[in-house]
Formats: C-alpha cells, sequence, structure tokens
C-alpha cells in the first residue's frame, strides 16, 4: 500500500551566520547568513538538485528561509514554513554569549549544560517542550509524504532532536555528533517512526568538489 512507503527526509541545518562564528545564542532572533553560509547553501543546492525533491519545508527565521531558497530554487519547488520547525527558545539567553550567561546565572547555566529536559530559561522553552514540539512538527509533514522525499530546512537544535528521535537517544545524554552548518542529514520516516541513514554529510562544502553556484533566479513563492 502506498501509505506504508516511508518517507525520505533530507534534515538541512541552514548555513552559517556571523553569530555561529561568535558563539552567540540566536534561539528564535532572525539572524541572517552571513557571506560563508550563503556560500554554504549554494553548494548545498548543487548536491541536492537531483534528489527528486517533492516539498520543501523551512522554519520562518531568516537564516533557515535564506538556505531553504537556495534548495527550493534548485528543485524548483516553493516553500513551505511551519513555526514548528523554529529553534528552541531560548529566552533571556538570545543574544548571549556562553561566557555572558555562565556570568549572569551560574546556577541555570550548570543545569542547561547538563542538559536538563526540564530546566528552560526565563521566557524559553525546556528541552523537553522543545523535542516534543520539533519532532512532532517532522512527524506530521513526513506523514503527508508516503513514497516521497521532503527536504526539512531548520536549526541545530532541531538537528539533535531529529537524531535522537532516530537513534532513540536520551535527551540528557552527551552529543557526540555532528552538527554542521549546511550539512545533510538523512533519514526515512514510516508511521514506527524514525531511522537514521545518514548525518552530516558536507562533501559538497570540501574546496572544488562543485562547480562555482550563481544565485542568479528570481524571488521564490514562499506559503505558509
Amino acid at each position: 500500500m502506498e501509505d506504508s512507503q516511508p518517507t525520505r527526509v533530507l534534515a538541512i541545518r541552514h548555513g552559517e551566520t556571523a553569530w555561529n562564528v561568535e558563539g552567540r545564542i540566536q534561539g528564535q532572533l532572525d539572524v541572517p547568513l552571513n557571506d560563508t553560509g550563503r556560500w554554504q547553501v549554494h553548494r548545498l543546492a548543487l548536491a541536492i538538485a537531483d534528489e527528486g525533491i517533492h516539498a520543501v519545508y523551512s522554519s520562518d527565521l531568516l537564516r533557515a528561509w535564506e538556505t531553504a531558497q537556495s534548495v527550493a530554487r534548485g528543485c524548483d519547488r516553493p516553500i513551505v514554513t511551519d513555526v514548528g520547525l523554529r529553534e528552541r527558545g531560548f529566552g533571556v539567553f538570545e543574544g548571549l554569549s556562553y561566557a555572558e550567561i555562565n556570568q549572569r546565572w551560574p546556577e541555570q547555566a550548570a543545569r542547561w549544560r547538563k542538559r536538563d529536559p526540564d530546566f528552560a530559561p526565563e521566557g524559553g522553552e525546556s528541552l523537553r517542550q522543545f523535542f516534543e514540539r520539533s519532532v512532532g512538527t517532522v512527524t506530521r509533514l513526513a506523514a503527508l509524504h508516503p513514497g516521497e522525499t521532503i527536504a526539512i530546512v531548520s536549526h541545530g537544535g532541531v538537528m539533535d532532536c531529529m537524531y535522537r528521535a532516530a537513534s532513540r537517544v536520551a535527551l540528557d545524554a552527551p552529543r557526540s555528533w555532528q552538527l554542521g552548518n549546511a550539512s545533510i542529514n538523512r533519514l526515512l520516516y514510516t508511521p514506527q517512526g524514525f531511522t537514521l541513514i545518514g548525518w552530516s554529510d558536507d562533501h559538497h562544502l570540501d574546496d572544488g568538489a562543485l562547480d562555482e553556484f550563481t544565485d542568479t533566479d528570481a524571488p521564490l513563492r514562499r506559503t505558509a
């Protein structure tokens, strides 16, 4: 039966931003790609142009949206934004460096570093709330496309949650996997859940791996 066929999911983190370089917590603030990030997503578009993508879903935050533009243009699909794909809300932590957070709220910072699933910064989400929201969103979207391939353009925190969901790794377990900017992460979805196929593929970012890509096309359609 068609609805028993798995959905191929290309889970993609946005390209690099200045705050990635500076080590600042972006959370749900709107930070654009930097020059390196724009170069990365152009290379990304070439790398997945022949993947047969049926739909492109993106966080509505600017850094993900800019990344999704290149992805969608390469496969001639519109972008559908979904707030459920946003990065974790970090409340009062947003815009600050790790050092600043440690200095202002040492006890809260310690709970955060220990990955306490129920800790939430003031005005933000707990790790448990974020996991349920982000994985639930990707599950809902993947279920719409049995037997097809979709691209999910989102954030490092969402990528981390997807890895844990597919690998059955606990929320409070230390991270031992990469979450590279503009890397390609591959999963399969069935009603039984997610399966990890490949992770943090960034060969397209190697020098000389692809021809130079120039983005000259008209703006893409955006739906939500």
